[in-house]
């Protein structure tokens, strides 16, 4: 039989390994790719296209960075859920259960308001690295003042 998990010394954060990784690498490749055409483009192309090209590498770019936002913070009093486009800030109370099924993309908490929210800052990509950081934050969830189950009426 194992141990019981320890939850984690707070403030601590939880982030994704390869959705961080793959977007950045895909980031310099596409920024290179744009200057490289833009330099190898016919003279008889203007500058300001160019240039243009270039700041479209740039804006793509920018884009895939924007997708190595998700992480979760845990802190003293509260979870701070970032996911790619919307940030929540929940009281560790709120949660009344973490589920990450097999073959889910991430897990999903389940809140004490009867809704769900995704946490994209942990991906199951990242195979055991996925799996310790899902045990350390049921286990903060679980130490900090998990939630009871919804009264159903």
């Amino acid at each position: 039989m194992t141990a019981p998990i320890q939850p984690p010394t707070l403030p601590v954060v939880w982030r994704p390994r390869r959705a961080r990784t793959v977007p950045r690498a895909m980031a310099v490749v596409v920024n290179i790719a744009t200057i490289g055409l833009a330099a190898a483009l016919p003279g008889s192309w203007m500058l300001s296209d160019r240039l243009m090209m270039i700041a479209l590498g740039v804006l793509i770019g920018a884009g895939l960075l924007f997708l190595t936002r998700p992480k979760i913070v845990g802190e003293e009093h509260r979870l701070i859920v970032v996911n790619i486009v919307r940030t929540r800030v929940l009281d560790w109370a709120e949660i009344v259960h973490i589920s990450m099924r097999e073959g889910e993309p991430w897990p999903t908490l389940d809140l004490a308001d009867g809704s769900t929210l995704a946490a994209m800052g942990i991906q199951s990509s990242d195979g055991d690295h996925a799996l310790r950081q899902l045990t350390e934050l049921r286990a903060a969830v679980t130490a900090k003042g998990e939630a009871g189950e919804p009264d159903g009426a």
